[in-house]
This record gives structure tokens, sequence and C-alpha cells, in this order.
């Protein structure tokens, strides 16, 4: 008797947060992803001091909850992992395409799409499998899946910002080169490398400064 590996497919349900309200007022809204280990409702947190009337937040929530070390006292989440990541891909981008589907965002509005971390590799997916058309695409701290090519980016008109600080503990100066040179394979002259004095975090002063 040998053992088998099958498949179901079944609805689920997801959160997502949201900061500020989207009005009249509203000028920007983010779609921004967080990296491994936070939850939605925290990851908002680096965006609080946007200016609230133009900006609302949308922050989607990785599914994959577990408890973080060293208490296990606190529950994280990550996006995707190297086991069955292209279905669990697919998952995601669905988990995507109903938040904006609720949300129903006006055309005329600057789509700033945030990946952070592990947040950077299903944002630039998500952009690239549904060719979506946004103001931004801001790559902060993650790296960019080996699988994406500059002719999936032609389609892209946004600005393109790179981020990473220089005390990175996960990017070392080899892979600072390699990444950088991949993203300006894929994206020429529409991006901008942001290097800042820091570790792995989210840098706030950047964030406040891209609208």
């Amino acid at each position: 008797m040998g053992s088998e590996e099958k498949e179901i497919s079944y609805t689920t349900t997801n959160s997502y947060s949201t900061l500020n309200t989207l009005s009249k007022s509203t000028k920007n809204v983010w779609f921004v992803c967080h990296g491994m280990g936070y939850l939605s409702r925290y990851f908002l947190k680096y965006f609080k001091d946007l200016p609230t009337d133009e900006n609302y937040i949308i922050a989607p929530q990785a599914s994959s909850k577990y408890y973080i070390k060293p208490d296990f006292k606190h529950v994280g989440a990550s996006w995707l992992t190297k086991e069955t990541t292209l279905k669990d891909t697919e998952n995601v981008m669905r988990n995507f395409d109903a938040i904006f589907e609720a949300e129903n965002i006006p055309k005329h509005l600057n789509l700033i799409v945030f990946g952070y971390s592990q947040g950077v590799s299903v944002a630039a997916r998500y952009v690239v499998k549904r060719q979506l058309q946004c103001a931004q695409l801001v790559l902060h701290s993650g790296g960019i899946p080996k699988e994406l090519y500059a002719e999936d980016f032609a389609f892209l008109k946004a600005k393109v910002s790179l981020i990473c600080g220089t005390h990175d503990t996960y990017i070392n100066q080899e892979r600072l080169q390699s990444e950088t040179k991949k993203a300006k394979d894929l994206f020429k002259d529409q991006l901008h490398i942001m290097m800042f004095n820091g570790k792995h975090e989210v840098n706030v002063d950047i964030v406040n400064r891209l609208v």
C-alpha cells in the first residue's frame, strides 16, 4: 500500500484590513502586502502618517497563520512557501481578486501596489497575472520572483521603486547586486532605487515621500 496525495477545491473565507475612508477626497489607494510574521491590521501602522483624507489603504491578509517564537503567544502569517507554490499563488491571486471586487476602486485614483519583504513576491505576481495598471509599484526589502521577465511587465507604465536598508540582514551585497540588476532589466528607466541607512524594516519616511 502506497501513500497518495490528492487535491480538493473548496470555498474559504479570509479577512483584510483598511485604513481611512474611500471618499471624494481620496487621491491614492494603496494595496499593501505585508511581510512574513505580520497580520494585516498591524501592518497598517506604517501608513498612518499619510494624509488621511487623501490616502485609503487596503491590506490583504495572508491566510497561513501560525504562532510566532519565542513565546508562541503572538500570531503571524505567511503568503507562500516552496511547498505547492503554484497552487497557493493562485489561491492568493483569487483572494486579491475578491478584495478588488469588494472595494470597487474608482479608475481615476492613483493605485499604489506595495509589497514588503515576502509581500514583494505576491504583489509583483498579482500585477503581472492580472495585468494591473497601477500608478506605482513599490518593492520594499524583498525578492522579485525568478519566473518574471521584462516582457511580463511590458504593459506596465508605473513608477517602480526598489527600497532596501543598507544593513538588511536578509540581503547581502551579492544578493543586493543581483536583485538590483534584475530590477533594472525588468523596469529600465521606470525604476527608482532608494537605499536607506537601516535594517530589515519598513521605512516610514520613504513611504511618506512616495506621494
